[in-house]
């Protein structure tokens, strides 16, 4: 307070009695404007930062999330297999191998017939063939 007075003193002595109310006003309404000013860049700030925790929190919420459904996931495959029950003897049919074909004696033996190759269609961007 008294630091206060001891500028409004000074003012007076500097500037006289006729432009020290002026000069009070112009330094009132300049000391308005940088209060204003700062408080916008200050609530902006705390917007800004609220906007990124909030980003932050969503962001690590998505993770948790993410980490919870490959729990789900992958739970299965770490829980201990069932033992698998031994099947009944009885309950399968015994395979049976048929029995190699035996050659019949006197039988001709000719050589397979091949198979004759059709001649391929034409393809117009390849040279003419012999015939």
């Amino acid at each position: 307070m008294f630091e206060l007075l001891l500028v409004g003193l000074v003012a007076l002595l500097v500037l006289g009695p006729e432009r020290l109310p002026g000069a009070a006003r112009t330094a009132g309404l300049w000391i308005g404007r940088l209060k204003r000013s700062f408080n916008a860049i200050k609530q902006e700030v705390e917007r800004e930062i609220g906007a990124d925790e909030i980003r932050r929190q969503l962001h690590n919420e998505h993770i948790l999330s993410l980490e919870q459904e490959a729990r789900k996931i992958l739970s299965p495959v770490h829980e201990p297999a069932k033992p698998v029950e031994p099947v009944a003897e009885h309950s399968i049919a015994p395979a049976v191998e048929p029995a190699p074909a035996a050659p019949i004696p006197n039988a001709p033996t000719e050589p397979a017939p091949t198979p004759v190759a059709s001649p391929a269609p034409h393809d117009p961007t390849l040279p003419p063939r012999a015939p």
